[in-house]
């Protein structure tokens, strides 16, 4: 009798009881899971919110991808800007870069500087249910001054520069992918092509690299 009835309550824990209610147990895990689904949810509609903004930086190549052996001729870049979620998580952004390009020049090498300001704004056009991964095309438009061998003319050799200083302008498409590490910290990944006028150097370029963004609100 007494085995029996052990039984029966350790059934009680797991069934139905013949009034129909739940039991205890299974009330406790039902609640536990619901408030899992909503938290999930809640977490999920809380990215890309139209008024949040995000500090991102950004580095990468310039005009391929360069190894040790071809250091004369490395390219590179940097940029910090402020990016703003509006409708469908489109986005605007706002920021300055530095981009360094080399050019070989008998056993040394020639830099060329570009600072830039650049404001744009991005279309979301491919994401997942929850938003944790995300495809962004963005138009952009950059000013901003260029530098050539830092205002030194008279190189090592003697010989005069011939590429002067200038303000330079134009524009950007820059397609993007972001990936959501935490609800806080987004990964970047984009490849852009930039058009400018006035630059000694040519007018494209073209930049792949990798990125953080940090939402502050």
């Amino acid at each position: 009798m007494k085995r029996s009835s052990k039984r029966e309550q350790k059934q009680n824990e797991f069934c139905i009881l013949p009034n129909g209610r739940f039991s205890s147990k299974q009330l406790s895990i039902i609640l536990t899971f619901v408030l899992c689904l909503v938290f999930v949810s809640q977490a999920q509609a809380q990215r890309c919110l139209p008024g949040m903004r995000g500090i991102q930086l950004t580095g990468g190549m310039v005009d391929g991808f360069h190894s040790s052996s071809k250091k004369n001729e490395l390219s590179y870049y940097v940029g910090m800007s402020m990016a703003t979620y509006t409708k469908y998580a489109n986005k605007w952004v706002f920021g300055a870069e530095f981009l360094n390009k080399y050019y070989p020049y008998k056993e040394k090498r020639i830099p060329v500087s570009q600072f830039t300001a650049e404001g744009g704004y991005y279309l979301k056009f491919l994401s997942d249910h929850s938003k944790t991964v995300l495809f962004s095309l963005g138009g952009s438009a950059f000013a901003g001054y260029e530098t050539s061998n830092w205002g030194e003319k008279i190189l090592f050799d003697g010989s005069t520069l011939q590429n002067k200083d200038s303000f330079i302008y134009g524009g950007a498409i820059t397609l993007e992918m972001e990936t959501y590490l935490t609800d806080r910290m987004v990964l970047l990944l984009t490849a852009r092509e930039r058009v400018l006028w006035g630059t000694s150097t040519g007018h494209f370029h073209t930049q792949f690299g990798l990125g953080l963004r940090f939402i502050i609100n």
